[in-house]
């Protein structure tokens, strides 16, 4: 064993007892992670690299991390594919970015700040080693017709293929106007020409959503009769992450045409996405899930930040972006508990009270109802000092989720917006008279997926060891449950 591995498995072992630590999402051995970074299938082997901060559990002195696995389940943890050069291009840090195959050739493009450029580095065989460019910067700045701000606002390369051509879409702002996407090619990876604006959003418009100001980290899928642009929309003005979005359309002669447009995903937690497409087709993502409590809470835990589940993204009929677990997570499920037919009224027992647990997988399907709200309750300490809801309201059509005894901490919640620290709500109608709940627990991350198509995450951080249990809800009427199932998790370490 080496000294980098022992120092990984004593990290693990501090923090195997740390009882909000996911146990089968990846998370680094310690320290800072934000952003999933150039996903990639090389050689049958998934790899996976993120925004790091080796210093400390804190945002700073970014490095792109580095983990790989054969199953995307169990992660081996590599050493950091990228570093800041001492008085380099990219001595602030080596921000968001991706990878291609470039006929055998691992190509890395990824942003250097600060100012803002676009960056490349090569790699060895098992994406280990990493040589950046002397070309460096490729593109040295956002061009000359585009207010970017200052200093400008320019970031993020997705780089792909079409015939012998490449093409880059980079996220930046448009002064008085919005988020942007701006479309460049190159012929050799190194010289890049601008093409020009692929797609901009108005600050101005608030239906179906705002766009916010600033668009970052762009992911461009082609499907067989769509294509999908999905955006992280983020507000300058405000310093405030918002949340990210998706375009459905066409892309043709340079430009995106969009036909349809949806919030990515519900909650206040997940932000920067990415999308890679796997040997077998499928596009695969992952998105950051960040915490909700203080800055003084993740120091004292050694941790921050923890990435999605991985996903299988596709498009219905309606032109709407659906997400749906990887089935490979499917291996993961332990002992089973399994009910059929239930009916739940609002003064009903618990009739969960012997299913116990803080990482667990639930399916539920509710099959017909004559109450307001239904649902269930999850986390739960026997007497009710602390859980957390999850309740469909019927009239408004909105799945809730509801915070406000997640956690005796009254300061759990701190880093979170004002208006997500307690109740959540995402729309979601039910389809024919069914409302199916796919929930993944993991201490304190939740997951949610609903009718196998939207997607709600959120944090929780209960206090209290007996917070395991699980309750069925009902409100003002009863609800039949068609279907229950909860597994127990295993552990990916």
């Amino acid at each position: 064993m080496t000294v980098g591995e022992e120092f990984v498995q004593e990290q693990r072992a501090k923090l195997a007892s740390d009882p909000h630590r996911p146990q089968y999402h990846f998370l680094p051995p310690a320290n800072w992670m934000n952003d999933p970074n150039g996903l990639i299938q090389w050689k049958g082997r998934y790899h996976l690299f993120y925004q790091y901060n080796p210093r400390g559990p804190f945002h700073g002195d970014i490095h792109w991390g580095h983990a790989v696995s054969d199953d995307l389940l169990h992660w081996q943890d590599l050493p950091a594919a990228l570093t800041p050069t001492a008085g380099g291009l990219d001595e602030g840090g080596c921000w968001s970015g991706c990878i291609v195959n470039n006929d055998g050739q691992p190509a890395l493009f990824y942003t250097a700040v600060h100012p803002q450029v676009v960056c490349m580095a090569t790699g060895d065989d098992e994406l280990v080693r990493w040589r950046k460019s002397e070309a460096n910067p490729l593109i040295e700045r956002p061009p000359a017709d585009i207010d970017a701000g200052d200093p400008w606002h320019f970031r993020d390369p997705y780089v792909w293929k079409e015939g012998d051509t490449w093409y880059m879409i980079i996220g930046t702002q448009v002064i008085g106007q919005g988020g942007a996407i701006l479309l460049y090619r190159s012929g050799d990876l190194l010289a890049w020409e601008y093409v020009g604006p692929l797609f901009a959003g108005d600050r101005y418009q608030r239906e179906p959503f705002w766009t916010a100001t600033m668009w970052e980290c762009p992911n461009l899928l082609r499907f067989e009769n769509r294509d999908v642009l999905i955006v992280s929309f983020q507000d300058l003005e405000a310093r405030k992450l918002l949340y990210t979005g998706y375009f459905t359309g066409a892309y043709q002669d340079h430009r995106f045409e969009s036909q349809a447009q949806g919030v990515l995903e519900y909650g206040a937690y997940s932000y920067a996405p990415q999308v890679m497409r796997d040997e077998g087709g499928r596009y695969l993502l992952f998105t950051w899930l960040w915490e909700g409590r203080s800055e003084e809470a993740q120091r004292a835990a050694g941790w921050a930040g923890v990435m999605s589940l991985p996903r299988v993204v596709s498009v219905d009929n309606q032109g709407r972006l659906c997400m749906t677990p990887a089935p490979e997570l499917r291996s993961l499920r332990d002992r089973n508990v399994a009910f059929h037919d239930l009916e739940v009224t609002p003064d009903g027992p618990p009739v969960l009270q012997d299913v116990q647990g803080d990482a667990l997988e639930i399916e539920a399907e509710f099959a017909g109802t004559t109450a307001t709200r239904f649902g269930l309750a999850f986390r739960r300490s026997p007497d009710g000092e602390e859980e957390t809801r999850l309740l469909y309201d019927v009239e408004q059509e909105t799945l809730w989720v509801d915070r406000r005894r997640a956690s005796a901490d009254p300061e759990a919640h701190r880093a979170a917006p004002d208006s997500h620290r307690q109740v959540e709500r995402m729309p979601v109608a039910c389809e024919d008279g069914k409302l199916r709940l796919h929930l993944f627990l993991d201490r304190s991350v939740v997951e949610v997926y609903v009718n196998e198509r939207a997607v709600f995450s959120t944090r929780i951080y209960p206090t209290r060891p007996d917070s395991t249990g699980l309750r069925l809800l009902s409100e003002g009427g009863e609800t039949r449950v068609g279907c229950l199932n909860v597994w127990h998790m295993e552990s990916i370490w």
